[in-house]
């Protein structure tokens, strides 16, 4: 499932950009598959940092999601470098996706669908045998 697609890629940088950085045959229109490409990594980077504290499949997809993966796709499209705008919304895109995966911001889901994943565990220690016991010690 793609959390984008190529109308919200031209809804958010206009038709020309994505023409002019998504037309590899330059045949003056995007190439599809370069944009499948894009949205593909964006979505496979999305789900990276999501699943690791969420489980698989979310019941319900976030609007933001979409946002980030349109920033990812967009930067990733800019192969030559991308303007600094487009840097940013990447960057700001991933930082978030950190914090998704950190659980220091919890993705906006309808209430009963957000399942994060336990936390469960048990700390284990292996340390070396006292050297000041009770019995070591009682000749002092």
């Amino acid at each position: 499932m793609s959390y984008a697609s190529i109308t919200d890629l031209i809804e958010r940088a206009g038709e020309t950009e994505i023409r002019q950085i998504a037309d590899h045959d330059r045949d003056g229109t995007a190439d599809p598959d370069v944009i499948d490409a894009a949205l593909f990594d964006a979505d496979n980077m999305i789900e990276g940092y999501v699943f690791a504290r969420y489980s698989r499949p979310l019941p319900s997809i976030p609007p933001i999601l979409k946002t980030w993966a349109v920033s990812i796709a967009r930067y990733i499209l800019h192969r030559n470098g991308a303007p600094d705008h487009v840097a940013q919304d990447y960057k700001d895109a991933l930082a978030s996706l950190k914090d998704v995966s950190a659980g220091r911001y919890a993705l906006p889901v309808a209430t009963g669908d957000e399942s994060p994943k336990a936390q469960t565990g048990q700390i284990l220690a292996d340390h070396p045998p006292e050297v000041f016991t009770a019995d070591r010690l009682a000749g002092w």
